[in-house]
């Protein structure tokens, strides 16, 4: 599922801190493999207590999204010190389906910005968002029906009141008119490659609200 030299996400699962580390893997094992993770906050190398257990996220070559668990099996002395975690069977891996996510009814501030230059950025809201893509008002004369890619920028408030500063980048699907000549941009929101760990962490960020949302949703006794 992935080899030496690719990136994986580590976070860990029973720390009331909310603590991310990217690390590099730099050898495999049976049953394991060997990295140093580095704490994303402060870009140091992280040393971590044996047991501390984790879900690994890693983007395959076909850009794939997969998570699965882990724990660290101890620690390797050596001029960079190395930690063996457990690599489960891939059976066991989840695959994320990030266009099977639901998609919301949810009104958020958004900026729209070009790739290059081909218009002026401008600010709208959500009609909707997935996990996979969004409904974007537009207002009537908004003209970007020719470009194929743009910038989403958005700021997501999570139940533990941190707020997450988003930027998308993302495919424009079409543009279909609604009443009284305004419109709706529909985009998809762009795969990241296998080493793009920052719009990882973006898409994280983006299904962690969508589930919030759902949650508070049914506790509502609404259908989602």
């Amino acid at each position: 599922m992935f080899k030496i030299g690719d990136i994986l996400m580590l976070e860990p699962k029973y720390t009331p801190q909310k603590e991310k580390f990217n690390c590099m893997v730099v050898e495999m094992g049976t049953g394991c493999f060997y990295t140093f993770p580095i704490d994303v906050e402060t870009g140091k190398i992280a040393f971590l207590m044996d047991g501390t257990q984790f879900n690994v996220t890693f983007s395959n070559e076909e850009q794939a999204v997969y998570v699965f668990e882990s724990e660290v099996l101890g620690k390797v002395k050596g001029r960079i010190p190395m930690m063996q975690l457990l690599l489960p069977e891939a059976e066991t891996f989840v695959k994320i389906q990030r266009r099977q996510f639901v998609r919301l009814d949810v009104t958020l501030d958004t900026a729209i910005h070009p790739e290059h230059s081909e218009f002026t950025p401008f600010r709208t809201l959500t009609e909707d968002i997935s996990a996979g893509g969004a409904s974007i008002r537009l207002l009537k004369g908004t003209a970007i029906q020719s470009v194929s890619q743009l910038y989403l920028w958005m700021a997501l408030t999570l139940k533990s009141g941190e707020i997450h500063y988003l930027r998308l980048k993302s495919k424009v699907i079409r543009v279909t008119e609604k009443e009284h000549g305004n419109m709706l941009l529909h985009v998809q929101f762009l795969e990241p490659s296998k080493n793009d760990i920052q719009t990882l962490q973006t898409l994280q960020t983006l299904m962690r609200f969508i589930f919030e949302k759902q949650v508070d949703l049914k506790k509502k006794g609404l259908h989602v």
